[in-house]
């Protein structure tokens, strides 16, 4: 997105908590496509019998975003950080779903011969990610910032420094740490 996009977005989401309905419609036409991206780079991390299409999951996010003008917004960077925390969350709220309905959740009856095949059918440990981040948050909230921002919202170390308010070489180190922390968690509670 070229610079003067990233301020007309910054001004238009500032219109919209301001009150200005158009504004969200003209911010749904400047970030579709980048909104659409990130998108694409969660689902692609998705177990492939998952049903959610990439516009599915931007339209869901759209209209979670659309009931969020209290938000105090910042600047574009803001708003795509929010954005893959909503992509996130109904990522997760999906992965729990189904895990639930795995767990009977639907009553699917399987006979015996099927069941090694059944039970090996796992999204992506998203729930476990999930969980580890939220332990990460205990310990140190930046990192977990970091990882979101980077790995769920495909921010660059440069776009993730500017939404955090600290230096590129930081988020290095945030996201290196927070990468060793996350992975020895997830073997750990595995």
């Amino acid at each position: 997105m070229n610079p003067i996009s990233k301020q007309n977005v910054t001004q238009l989401l500032r219109a919209w908590s301001q009150g200005d309905e158009g504004a969200l419609n003209q911010i749904y036409d400047l970030v579709f496509d980048e909104l659409h991206r990130l998108a694409h780079h969660y689902m692609s991390r998705e177990n492939p019998g998952n049903v959610m299409q990439t516009t599915a999951l931007v339209n869901e996010a759209y209209l979670r975003l659309a009931n969020a003008r209290d938000l105090d917004w910042k600047d574009r960077a803001h708003f795509f950080a929010v954005s893959a925390n909503v992509m996130r969350r109904i990522l997760i709220d999906g992965a729990r779903a189904r895990r639930a309905d795995r767990r009977g959740g639907k009553d699917i009856q399987v006979a015996l011969d099927d069941a090694p095949e059944v039970s090996t059918q796992n999204d992506p440990d998203l729930i476990a990610l999930d969980d580890a981040l939220k332990e990460l948050a205990k310990v140190n909230e930046r990192q977990s910032r970091v990882v979101e921002l980077r790995y769920f919202g495909g921010l660059s170390v440069e776009e993730a420094a500017e939404v955090l308010g600290v230096s590129a070489d930081t988020v290095m180190r945030d996201w290196r740490f927070a990468k060793a922390w996350l992975k020895r968690e997830m073997v750990r509670t595995s």
